[in-house]
């Protein structure tokens, strides 16, 4: 049964920072092994709806973010988005999305302790190297005009904090995504996202809400920041790659809507003709 009435642990502390880590805190919910299954997943979902209210009250840092990144892609910065398990597998996710979706490369890239093996499977001990996260960042070169989100639930993961403090020093632009207000990596990064989504339904287990959070978040920072850079006409993908049929059709779509053809065989020849629904609608209104 939820119990929300329960307190919240002693103040913790990491270094000198202390700080509440609600991410720790025990569930509202007991007994959950004696439940059945409806009553879990009534429960699961109850929880997860805690979670859009608390990223939109992140919005105005978020914007911030967005424009920050919006100024220095367009003097060829570029965004990594760092972290070590749950968190570094959602950057990396995000990262890896926006080439088919937005047909550019090299512009979010993303980073997880333990390397694109730990993608996979836990790399153990790889977000307790406080040197690693800067260490995999020098690998890309990083200069001032890029942007570093460390991502970490609890705030105090060495693998992303000593890449923020680095990248800071470097003069990069930098953003946390934690859940633990006054944690070290709310402190120590320019931009503090902190969506306070409450104690887990599994008491510790930071891949359900906080890791829905930090999903949604990295969602409207890369979304945000695609659109703003021209890369969406309307509501359109109008850069997506061409790379399965299903695009194909979807951009076939497009430029029938676009520019009036009602013949589905001569869009698709004009879409892979000029290689983008932006390129094809172009050509056909000169």
């Amino acid at each position: 049964m939820p119990n929300p009435n329960k307190p919240l642990p002693a103040g913790q502390s990491s270094g000198d920072v202390k700080f509440q880590r609600t991410t720790e805190a025990p569930s509202r919910y007991s007994h959950l092994d004696e439940m059945s299954t409806e009553e879990l997943l009534l429960g699961i979902n109850a929880e997860d709806r805690l979670v859009p209210e608390a990223v939109a009250q992140t919005i105005p840092v978020i914007t911030a973010l967005v424009d920050g990144i919006v100024g220095r892609v367009r003097r060829g910065g570029r965004v990594f988005c760092l972290g070590a398990g749950t968190s570094g597998r959602l950057g990396v996710l995000d990262a890896s999305e926006i080439p088919p979706t937005f047909g550019v490369r090299h512009l979010f890239i993303g980073l997880i302790a333990g390397g694109d093996g730990a993608i996979r499977q836990a790399v153990e001990g790889a977000e307790d190297d406080l040197e690693g996260g800067w260490r995999d960042l020098l690998a890309y070169h990083p200069v001032a005009e890029d942007t570093l989100v460390g991502i970490a639930a609890s705030g105090t993961t060495p693998y992303v904090l000593g890449a923020i403090r680095s990248a800071r020093a470097a003069g990069l632009l930098t953003a946390g995504i934690t859940n633990n207000a006054g944690s070290p990596l709310a402190r120590e990064a320019e931009l503090a996202i902190v969506p306070q989504v409450g104690p887990e339904f599994v008491t510790g287990s930071t891949r359900m809400k906080s890791g829905t959070s930090a999903k949604l978040v990295l969602n409207m920072i890369s979304t945000a920041v695609m659109i703003r850079l021209g890369h969406v006409k309307g509501s359109k993908m109008v850069d997506m790659q061409l790379s399965n049929r299903k695009l194909a059709d979807r951009g076939t779509r497009m430029i029938m809507e676009e520019t009036g053809i009602t013949d589905y065989d001569k869009a698709r020849e004009l879409l892979f003709r000029h290689g983008s629904v932006r390129a094809a609608v172009e050509a056909c209104t000169r």
